[in-house]
């Protein structure tokens, strides 16, 4: 059963893996035998350190820093990694950002922005890694979605626009490419404690006492919940699993909620 899950010397190349989720799921791999290929675009410094904090943890580990939403960088930087580092065989198209700006409100530049790195940069990237998977005939991409590719919430419009239209590429890239032994799914993450998320997630805070008493599990996910659903996505164990949305999120889209007064 363990050589299902086996991706001992696979490359994986996650975007956005500086901090975060994306760290998240980079240390999940590389702990599972994964070379892992960082991605950022806002420092040198920020890839590096990321690099040291995965190699310190016994992590083979590169760093190159691209801007996912330019094609041509993504062609050279694909073509960099596969002459110095080996072929990509997963990708994990995890950048995003999110701009809490009420619809009314919202400038077009900045819900043109959200959908340039939320949507397209998954399949400018994408496209330019898959040739080689179509090539080998192997291959695994991962979109990180999110439960806003099914829900909307006020002042989200944008990334919920973004998400759900990522879902749709997903199942899209699948019916094109799973003939060639590419298997594309997603992973919809819930909410989860991160440095971001630290502020609001204090007993007594409005949005913290909510995720709480949404989330059927009764509390926010550890990064490291996403760990084992994207070794399950890279290995062998998926591969008549194809465009599929796996949502780790502690039960929240699998209920309506419950009565402020239900314990």
């Amino acid at each position: 059963m363990t050589d299902l899950f086996d991706i001992k010397g696979k490359i994986a190349l996650i975007t956005g893996s500086t901090h975060g989720l994306g760290m998240a799921m980079a240390k999940g791999l590389g702990q599972a035998g994964a070379t892992i290929v960082v991605n950022g675009n806002s420092s040198q410094q920020k890839i590096d350190d990321a690099v040291k904090e995965l190699q310190n943890e016994g992590i083979n580990a590169v760093g190159y820093k691209f801007n996912v939403t330019d094609e041509q960088e993504v062609i050279t930087a694909v073509k960099k990694i596969e002459s110095e580092v080996g072929p990509i065989s997963i990708l994990i198209n995890n950048a995003g950002i999110i701009k809490r700006i009420p619809l009314i409100e919202m400038e077009v530049a900045d819900f043109k922005e959200v959908i340039d790195i939320d949507l397209v940069s998954p399949f400018i990237v994408s496209k330019h890694v898959a040739k080689g998977m179509i090539e080998r005939r192997q291959g695994k991409i991962i979109n990180i979605c999110s439960m806003m590719s099914e829900l909307g919430r006020n002042t989200v419009g944008a990334y919920a626009a973004a998400k759900g239209g990522l879902k749709m590429l997903t199942k899209n890239m699948a019916t094109e490419w799973a003939k060639y032994n590419v298997q594309i799914n997603g992973i919809g993450p819930g909410y989860f404690a991160t440095e971001q998320t630290k502020p609001i997630r204090v007993d007594g805070h409005p949005f913290n006492d909510f995720i709480i008493s949404r989330t059927p599990a009764a509390k926010w996910g550890d990064p490291s919940d996403l760990a084992g659903a994207a070794i399950f996505l890279s290995s062998k164990a998926s591969d008549f699993v194809n465009g599929h949305i796996l949502f780790v999120d502690g039960g929240i889209l699998a209920t309506i909620g419950k009565p402020s007064n239900e314990e």
